[in-house]
């Protein structure tokens, strides 16, 4: 949400309900309409290392990023959308990005680069994808030869212009429907307006269609998920609202089935309940991460993001009149209260170390009324907020780059604008108060140079169906069917279970990677590798592995344990015999200071040291018992 956005809470949700075609195998991007090519101060690919992202060598890559939107839409939803007076603030994109009927694309990236970005985040709808209407003259004047063209065919030209100008291009799904968001628009969710399963191929499509440009370095999965009139996505309930499932499972698809390369970027909940004092309400945000992260099938391509405006809070929308509440908004805060606010909200999400959770985070939209904005609140607001993320170090997007404005006066949002002469107008001419923070936020010091490794923590959560991170087993037939499986990411071992719950926690902490290249796994549904006169779970059924393998993976049916998964490691990197039991059937048993954080918070866990693997786990049938795991064989690592 950004700009003049007020949410209608109505009776009735307008679903642009489209009938589309599939994507059609479109002219590939075309290099005549690109800029120079430019040098850039980094190596793709991109990935991440604990709370940073990083470059194929390894260095850390601080993402200085601007929205550049207008292929999502501008369209207001009602009226005509060929009258530029139904569009957001007069601004009619015609469904391409914003400013090519007013300046040369050239021109435009030159002036991203000029005020000191160094990526965007290019908004598209999926309606776009399929739109095969021409683009006619009056949305691309300044850009002729992207007429007829269709909305896709421009986006190629956009993101082959800012790609070989150096720049890094973050694909962003923002709407379902070529239209303004961000309200109770039929945008509320990646599957309001179509399936989940178009969802999913759309960004197969397209993720697959720039996978040969390595600056196309991140898929930004949906924008500012949220209630609709009846529903609210969730975090983890396993139904069709499930945002935190539908993420996992469509970064998966991108990274296995069209582009290894790509960082997946997903955006916590912008909002759910009803805006009504009295009523729950609010904006989680990354808040319910701490308890449910992803673990993708390739560590290091996660990154979380979020989103904050001064005039919206955490229990306030941003409206005024219906819909607004009397709760505070950001601007409305101390900056101390700011501080803890943020970081309760997103950034303790990269400043926590060690956990299952952490990632970098990357503030996606954030900005300010320019010129025209003479509030006190606002103004303080936006320094206050530059001062959290230069403190933070945090990677950002400001909303937006582009806009329109006739005798230095319009839509001030924008840091750059362009009137119908062509004529700019941009942050840095000497009358924008925002001039000086902007400039303060590009140019703060920040962490440079190269990250080391770091251990990886990862979450399986196999509460509703399969979490396999393995790529390796994903190759293999169902090791267990009918039974809800869990395996870590390749190179990563099993570390730690809840008594109940059926969660885990993965890591490569000490050792590192322990798989044997080329080795194989073994599915344990029984006692056979127990050694005689080494029960280290007397009375207990024990699912251990047999030497040389250590615990990858387990699947469970209903709350029972199934089976376990044990992967085969390098020679001389595992101990046997000896070990030791870890229960934790009557409480938590992970040690004094354990590190991964709460994987299954409201369950009891058991976890093994640093310096060990887990050889086994064991459960009972008694009565009274739901065979749910109760001891792990916890042995030294060599």
């Amino acid at each position: 949400m950004r700009g003049s956005w007020v949410p209608k809470i109505t009776s009735a949700l307008l679903l642009l309900v489209l009938s589309v075609p599939v994507p059609a195998a479109a002219r590939p991007p075309d290099r005549a309409d690109a800029t120079a090519a430019a040098p850039a101060d980094w190596t793709p690919p991109l990935s991440t290392r604990g709370r940073w992202i990083v470059d194929a060598n390894g260095d850390r890559v601080k993402l200085r990023s601007g929205n550049w939107h207008g292929a999502s839409g501008t369209w207001n939803g009602s009226g005509s959308a060929d009258d530029d007076a139904n569009h957001h603030a007069g601004e009619n994109a015609h469904r391409v990005p914003l400013g090519l009927a007013r300046a040369p694309m050239a021109e435009i990236v030159a002036s991203f680069r000029e005020i000191g970005i160094n990526s965007v985040r290019l908004p598209f709808s999926n309606e776009m994808i399929h739109d095969t209407r021409p683009v006619t003259a009056d949305a691309v004047t300044a850009n002729p030869r992207l007429e007829g063209r269709t909305p896709l065919e421009v986006y190629d030209a956009a993101v082959r212009a800012l790609t070989d100008a150096g720049l890094a291009v973050i694909l962003n799904n923002h709407t379902n429907t070529t239209r303004w968001c961000c309200g109770v628009d039929g945008n509320e969710r990646w599957n309001a307006s179509q399936s989940a399963g178009t969802w999913e191929n759309d960004w197969l499509f397209m993720a697959r269609r720039y996978r040969d440009n390595p600056r196309v370095v991140g898929a930004d999965l949906y924008n500012e998920v949220r209630r609709s009139v009846w529903d609210d996505p969730n975090w983890g309930l396993g139904d069709r609202h499930d945002w935190f499932a539908a993420s996992q499972r469509a970064g998966d698809r991108i990274l296995t089935e069209a582009d290894p390369d790509l960082l997946i970027i997903v955006e916590g909940i912008n909002w759910t309940g009803l805006p009504v004092d009295g009523l729950p309400h609010g904006r989680p945000t990354l808040e319910p991460v701490r308890d449910l992260s992803h673990t993708l099938v390739d560590s290091g391509k996660l990154v979380y993001s979020a989103h904050f405006y001064g005039y919206t809070g955490p229990r306030h929308t941003g409206a005024t009149g219906i819909g607004e509440t009397s709760d505070p908004r950001y601007q409305d805060l101390t900056p101390a209260e700011l501080s803890d606010v943020l970081d309760r909200q997103a950034f303790y999400v990269a400043g926590d170390a060690d956990r299952h959770y952490t990632a970098p985070v990357w503030i996606s939209e954030f900005g300010v009324g320019g010129r025209e904005e003479s509030g006190a609140a606002p103004r303080a607001w936006f320094e206050n907020f530059v001062d959290q993320l230069i403190a933070a170090d945090a990677d950002f997007a400001y909303w937006p780059l582009v806009g329109w404005h006739e005798n230095r006066r319009g839509n001030g949002w924008a840091l750059l604008h362009w009137d119908a002469a062509g004529r700019r107008m941009a942050v840095h001419d000497g009358d924008d108060w925002r001039s000086d923070a902007w400039r303060r936020l590009v140019e703060a010091p920040a962490r440079t140079g190269h990250v080391p490794p770091v251990t990886e923590w990862a979450m399986l959560g196999p509460d509703h169906g399969d979490f396999v991170a393995s790529r390796r087993m994903r190759a293999l037939p169902d090791w267990d069917p009918g039974a809800r499986k869990a395996a870590c990411p390749d190179g990563l071992r099993l570390a730690g279970l809840s008594h109940t719950g059926n969660r885990g926690l993965c890591t490569d902490v000490r050792a590192g990677a322990l798989d044997e290249p080329g080795g194989g796994h073994v599915v344990v549904k029984d006692e056979r590798h127990v050694a005689p006169g080494r029960d280290w779970a007397s009375g207990y059924t024990k699912l251990q592995c047999p030497d040389g393998h250590f615990l990858t993976g387990y699947s469970v049916r209903g709350a029972a344990v199934s089976t376990a998964l044990c992967r085969e490691a390098t020679p001389g990197t595992l101990t046997a015999p000896g070990g030791r039991t870890v229960w934790f059937d009557r409480g938590d048993n992970r040690g004094t200071s354990p590190r991964g954080g709460d994987f299954a918070r409201g369950h009891h866990k058991g976890q093994c040291a640093d310096d060990e693997y887990a050889a086994g786990m064991a459960w009972t049938g008694r009565l009274g018992s739901a065979r749910t795991p109760a001891a792990l064989y916890c042995r030294p690592l060599a």
